[in-house]
């Protein structure tokens, strides 16, 4: 018989406590859950506001969005309110690796479950915490959500046209999971540095530096020659041609040359070597910016989405379209990669959703099921825990579960 256990999902052995709400820190314990980490989502009996939020489909007691946010984990209700609640929860955290959080700082310390307190009860325990400007700092205190932090981080001001507002940088949601991709990203090196020294440690991710990292030079420019970028909705600072540009069929593409020969290779596609001579370097098509772009615009004018498209499979220049959500789930590459899978929801309906990502060649994530009804697993977590039926039939007679 050949052992496969070195194929077992990387995470497989170990336990989550996700006592997030709504996005932030429960996606970071969804990506651990995707990749083995047994999750325990920990609910008020009423249930994660969340659950109501977003598209729900008949006959389900939460949306899919909750869903979606939620998969792999199992669901235990507990009023945190009561000492039988915390009770509870202290059981559960002995037996954890990570806890995951998105509260006001200060929060579980205000509940008697600061990290000295955690760390008592499980000194090996990994606090993943996620908020808006941090555990420290002068603005700790404050309420964040991901639209307030797109302005904070500068990311905001950088999106739309030059005389447009401030625009929103995609989904009101994406700096939430962005966010929890820091947070997931530091649980994983805490769960390295515990395997060499065999102590937890507090992660303290925030939503605007999650966000303000991914700017590249913006910061180390101004810093050292005071320029601030403005907004130039899709063109580049560092990139002429590059921008978003609409075809004869009113679609839309993307397209950037990044090097010279990417540039060459465009001028050779568009039959018009002479703008190669014009503009011989990057700094050249920087200073012509406008007379390139308006250039290249009329000549994708003439062309299908399509015909843009092959016309750079062929001449090997770096161009896309810019789908809709109807193009994406059609998409033949999309398709033929495995991108997305279809899973069933708690009602057993099939529900296509994004697989999981990144890819692993030995030890892949997998989805098993989508979030779970409010509770679904309290009765086994509970008997894991030691408490037997009787005490759980007294938990809940008193509301406590």
């Amino acid at each position: 018989m050949t052992d496969d256990s070195d194929q077992h999902p990387p995470l497989r052995g170990t336990r989550v406590i996700d006592l997030g709400t709504r996005v932030a820190a429960p996606h970071c314990a969804t990506l651990l859950a995707e990749f083995g980490a047994d999750v325990i989502k920990v609910e008020v009996p009423a249930g994660d506001p969340y659950r109501r939020i977003g598209t729900t489909l008949e006959g389900e007691d939460a949306s899919l969005s909750f869903q979606n946010d939620n998969r792999n984990k199992r669901s235990l209700t507990l009023d945190l309110r009561t000492e039988a609640g915390l009770d509870v929860f202290k059981k559960l955290v002995a037996s954890a690796d990570f806890l995951v959080e998105n509260f006001r700082p200060g929060t579980l310390e205000g509940w008697g479950l600061g990290y000295d307190v955690l760390q008592a009860l499980n000194p090996r325990l990994i606090l993943v915490r996620v908020s808006a400007y941090g555990q420290t700092g002068l603005y700790r205190e404050r309420t964040g959500v991901a639209l307030v932090a797109y302005g904070f981080a500068g990311i905001s001001y950088l999106c739309g046209n030059a005389d447009s507002p401030p625009a929103h940088p995609g989904t009101h949601a994406l700096g939430d999971y962005i966010a929890g991709q820091s947070a997931a990203t530091g649980a994983l090196l805490a769960h390295i540095a515990r395997a060499r020294h065999g102590k937890g440690q507090v992660v303290d991710a925030t939503l605007y530096e999650s966000l303000l990292r991914l700017l590249d030079e913006l910061v180390p420019a101004y810093s050292t020659t005071g320029f601030i970028r403005e907004r130039e909705g899709a063109s580049s600072p560092h990139t002429v041609p590059s921008n978003h540009y609409m075809t004869k069929d009113g679609q839309w593409v993307a397209l950037s040359t990044a090097s010279q020969d990417m540039y060459v290779r465009l001028c050779r596609a568009m039959e018009r070597p002479d703008l190669a001579e014009r503009f011989p370097t990057g700094a050249a098509r920087l200073e012509g910016r406008r007379e390139l772009d308006a250039v290249v615009s009329a000549w994708i004018a003439g062309l299908s989405r399509d015909e843009v498209v092959q016309l750079s499979e062929r001449h090997d220049f770096p161009a896309g379209p810019i789908f809709n959500v109807r193009d994406i789930v059609e998409n033949e590459h999309v398709r033929s990669r495995g991108t997305l899978e279809s899973v069933k929801s708690s009602s057993g309906k099939d529900v296509t959703v994004v697989a999981t990502v990144p890819r692993l060649s030995r030890n892949p994530g997998v989805i098993e099921h989508l979030g779970p009804r409010l509770g679904e697993h309290t009765d086994a977590i509970l008997g894991e825990l030691g408490f037997t039926p009787d005490r759980i039939r007294e938990l809940r007679a008193a509301r406590v579960v």
